[in-house]
């Protein structure tokens, strides 16, 4: 079988040293892809602006499944452009896809169909927001109600903040006529849960700990992640099942009801609190940085998992992971996410890269010749697999003091809520 992987990231690299295990696969395409995924696929350029030259494409070259990496062409309906002449596509349809696309849409979902969430109320005025907020109180959590590539999230901690957030926020949107989402603050664990979809069945498919802001001790902006370790340890057997029975069968069965199946893979966002687990967000692609940390675990072949997805005939239960402990960390261009610096030269891959346990994932990276060059904000991700947290810590960090890039810059506490009670991290 052919595949089609869209999209040039980490989580796209991921997912492509996963594919290229699979003996049903035949040729992988990736478009745009990267150079870290040279060697996995045929590159190829695309425009997912233009679904019918997707098509062709598929056609000419007898792809039997299109993996879509990134949201945004789910939420601009690339499935249902796909499926129309009978190509196969993995992920929602762009009625499905709106549990990303629109915070509003997800959380009036959420309260439909009681799946716990934050209390929350949705605003496209700064003077009604602003009333809110005052009447709430901080800390309080302002979101942008579309796509914001992981940034629209603001977790203010004063009323300042919030009112700061409210006139980015709408500033920002008053051309897209959307509005923000406006929540309560959640306390607990902040946990990434995944599980793979068909429309009526779900299959568990782990859980990851991403670290959001760009600063070590969880300080500055939230960025699009920058690191993540899987298992989450705060999610047993039984936690998991009450996400999967609290939140994940639930929604199936919503949008079943609203005639808009799921299927791909359901990425719920989660707070696990006193009270037990609460959705803070839905995401309906695989995450970044938490593939990275998800598929060296993977202990199955993940091709026709996402086959079963696409065809109905997913099984229930829980997908085989390794006992082990993966974690990443990204590297990112200073001045990110703000204004990243691109164009700096990377040194020292190839002797991470050589390390045993390692894998680096490319994010926004670009070759020039031999140069490797930083490309985008997130550029690598260095993954390691330990026995547990605190030997994954290790083997990463090792690997990225072998890395010279005084163009860069990582977090050097990826790991630190499951270690802290045992390890010393020195950030």
């Amino acid at each position: 079988m052919n595949v089609l992987l869209l999209g040039s990231g980490g989580r796209e690299h991921a997912l492509a040293l996963s594919l290229v295990k699979s003996p049903l696969l035949e040729k992988l395409f990736a478009s745009p892809g990267n150079p870290g995924m040279a060697a996995l696929a045929h590159q190829v350029a695309l425009d997912f602006g233009n679904h019918d030259s997707i098509v062709q494409f598929c056609r000419l070259m007898s792809i039997g499944l299109v993996v879509i990496g990134p949201e945004a062409p789910l939420v601009a309906g690339i499935v249902d452009d796909l499926t129309a002449p009978g190509i196969r596509a993995f992920g929602p349809s762009k009625a499905a896809a709106r549990l990303e696309g629109s915070k509003a849409f997800a959380k009036d979902f959420c309260r439909r169909n009681a799946i716990p969430t934050a209390t929350y109320a949705c605003f496209t005025d700064d003077s009604s927001a602003k009333a809110y907020v005052h009447a709430k109180g901080a800390p309080i959590v302002i979101k942008a109600d579309g796509l914001a590539a992981g940034k629209g999230v603001t977790v203010a901690m004063s009323l300042a903040e919030a009112e700061a957030a409210i006139d980015r926020n709408l500033q920002r949107r008053s051309d897209e006529r959307r509005g923000i989402v406006i929540e309560e603050f959640l306390e607990g664990e902040e946990v990434s849960f995944f599980a793979l979809c068909d429309g009526a069945h779900a299959l568990e498919f782990g859980s990851a700990q991403d670290h959001k802001r760009v600063g070590e001790g969880e300080c500055g902006p939230n960025t699009g992640g920058m690191g993540a370790y899987s298992p989450a340890p705060f999610m047993d057997a039984q936690m998991s099942e009450r996400v999967m029975r609290e939140i994940i069968a639930p929604t199936l069965r919503g949008m079943s009801a609203l005639g808009a199946p799921f299927k791909g893979v359901l990425f719920a966002g989660l707070m696990i609190g006193a009270s037990g687990p609460k959705l803070v967000e839905f995401n309906v692609r695989f995450g970044d940085p938490e593939t990275q940390v998800l598929v060296p675990r993977l202990q199955e072949d993940l091709l026709p998992l996402l086959l079963d997805c696409v065809d109905g005939t997913l099984r229930e239960g829980r997908a085989r992971f390794s006992s082990q402990t993966a974690l990443t960390v990204v590297l990112a261009a200073n001045g990110y996410p703000d204004a990243p610096i691109v164009g700096s030269e990377i040194h020292g891959a190839e002797r991470a890269e050589a390390l045993p346990a390692v894998t680096l994932t490319h994010a926004g990276t670009k070759r020039e010749g031999q140069k490797l060059l930083a490309a985008g904000g997130r550029v690598l991700n260095v993954t390691a697999v330990g026995s547990d947290v605190a030997e994954a810590y290790a083997r990463a960090y090792a690997a990225i003091d072998l890395i010279d890039w005084p163009g860069g810059f990582c977090r050097r506490d990826i790991g630190w809520r499951a270690l802290k009670r045992g390890v010393k991290i020195d950030a």
